[in-house]
């Protein structure tokens, strides 16, 4: 079957299946099929796929009208430029996540903490952007630091990046300059509502809280308890938040002593991501 044959044949399946953006994802697809960059497959539109490549592409069609994400089927993510392995023990990057590193690269940092590390991605980020830098990574799942240990490897990051399991500051020590982090905070009540992309293929885990309330907000509060002791004097805490959690996690920042509190919002112009610095003296 010729290039242009396949992916019309996938885009009918993904829109049969009702995927948003079925051409779009079906040709991430074929050029995946294919062993080829993405902004090659218009060139190779009229070349004969191979049996295998075809088998190949039918798979990951049929896995994308079961709405698994993309990038879990062909097993990476491009996020602030750089490529990271994502399975689904861990949450696929998304580019919200960018606000939270655009917040940390504008302070200056020498050492940070990564609570709910998943994939590495916050961290290794700020570490790859950050040449001076060093990180901690912390993740209650085992098989999500499995993978950030993978990414950390291909992006030559070892030697300043390390990972622990650990719930929250279970087995953190010492004081760092920045702490961030993406925890969940999907309420209870909210989590059926949520694409089947998300609720039926990320990890349940890295979405609701373990000692969810309803509001979402348990995470939160623990690291907010926690966080000031952890951090040196004038050190800042950054953490992502669900778009209607603004004030709520600025007030949980507030009681916990944290001072220039702002609210971020994301390009959507959602509220994303709080900071807080930690006190001075």
């Amino acid at each position: 079957m010729r290039v242009s044959d396949a992916l019309a044949e996938g885009v009918a399946r993904l829109r049969t299946a009702q995927i948003e953006g079925a051409p779009r994802d079906a040709r991430r697809l074929l050029s995946h099929a294919l062993g080829i960059a993405p902004d090659r497959l218009l060139l190779e539109m009229g070349a004969q796929m191979t049996e295998a490549q075809m088998e190949g592409f039918r798979a990951a069609i049929a896995a994308r009208a079961a709405h698994q994400p993309v990038a879990q089927i062909i097993g990476e993510r491009l996020f602030w430029g750089r490529r990271f392995q994502v399975s689904r023990d861990v949450l696929d990057p998304r580019p919200e996540t960018e606000t939270l590193i655009q917040a940390a690269l504008e302070q200056p940092f020498q050492t940070v903490l990564d609570l709910g590390t998943g994939s590495g991605v916050i961290l290794l980020t700020l570490l790859a952007e950050r040449p001076q830098a060093r990180g901690l990574g912390v993740d209650i799942s085992s098989v999500a630091l499995a993978v950030a240990r993978v990414n950390a490897r291909a992006l030559a990051l070892e030697p300043r990046a390390e990972f622990a399991q650990s719930d929250w500051f279970g087995a953190v020590s010492g004081r760092y300059d920045l702490i961030v982090a993406n925890p969940p905070y999907i309420g209870a009540t909210e989590f059926a509502d949520l694409a089947p992309e998300v609720r039926d293929w990320e990890p349940r885990g890295a979405l609701v809280p373990v000692e969810c309330d309803g509001s979402g907000l348990a995470a939160y509060r623990h690291i907010c308890a926690q966080a000031p002791e952890h951090l040196q004097p004038g050190g800042w805490l950054m953490v992502e938040i669900g778009h209607k959690q603004g004030q709520s996690v600025a007030a949980l920042f507030d009681h916990a002593g944290f001072q220039q509190i702002e609210v971020l919002q994301d390009l959507s112009g959602h509220d994303r991501v709080v900071i807080g610095q930690a006190r001075i003296g």
